[in-house]
């Protein structure tokens, strides 16, 4: 198998990531993450070494950071649902985290990720997302690109992130603490 460059990015600043909101798909960008986006667009090699595809999720927010990434180096977008963001409860969605309701399911969500398949509502969880991550790292190796852009979402990236760090011996606490000291800014990248 040959070495693939995989180059993951979180999508640009939302108007709910501002605002400390829970989303589910939808979510535009703000002004600030069109920026970022185009940022992060200008980071890319043009001409060697240049990436060969770009795969995002399908959700608002990340088609439209592809898309400047995309218009940037005059490429198209893929989209493909194993880049999604972990599911929200549906109870959340739309709502702030500091909603004392709202607050009280975050924690307790919070809490699971110390469990490996302990489950709250509809959710995903810590299995379900380490599952997704193992079946986007298995996809990348079908791949005959070797220069890839992967537009995602921070919580997904972390797990994929820490998949890639720990495979199968992966825990629940594990990737809570690599979670918490390592933060994913909007619109950065991890290669």
């Amino acid at each position: 198998m040959r070495t693939k460059l995989i180059y993951f990015v979180r999508h640009g600043e939302t108007e709910n990531n501002a605002k400390n909101i829970r989303q589910g798909p939808e979510g535009p960008l703000t002004e600030k993450g069109r920026a970022q986006a185009l940022a992060t667009a200008l980071r890319f090699p043009k001409n060697k070494g240049r990436p060969q595809i770009i795969i995002s999720s399908p959700y608002e927010r990340t088609k439209e950071t592809a898309e400047i990434i995309a218009k940037e180096l005059k490429m198209s977008v893929e989209y493909s649902n194993l880049l999604k963001e972990r599911r929200n409860p549906s109870e959340i969605i739309g709502h702030s985290g500091q909603e004392k309701q709202v607050k009280k399911i975050i924690d307790c969500i919070d809490k699971s990720y110390h469990a490996d398949d302990l489950r709250i509502s509809d959710e995903e969880n810590f299995v379900d997302l380490k599952k997704r991550a193992k079946e986007l790292l298995i996809s990348i190796t079908k791949r005959k690109e070797e220069r890839i852009i992967m537009v995602t979402h921070g919580i997904f990236l972390k797990m994929v992130i820490s998949y890639m760090l720990y495979g199968e011996r992966l825990t629940a606490s594990e990737y809570n603490n690599l979670s918490y000291f390592n933060p994913i800014n909007n619109a950065s990248m991890a290669i």
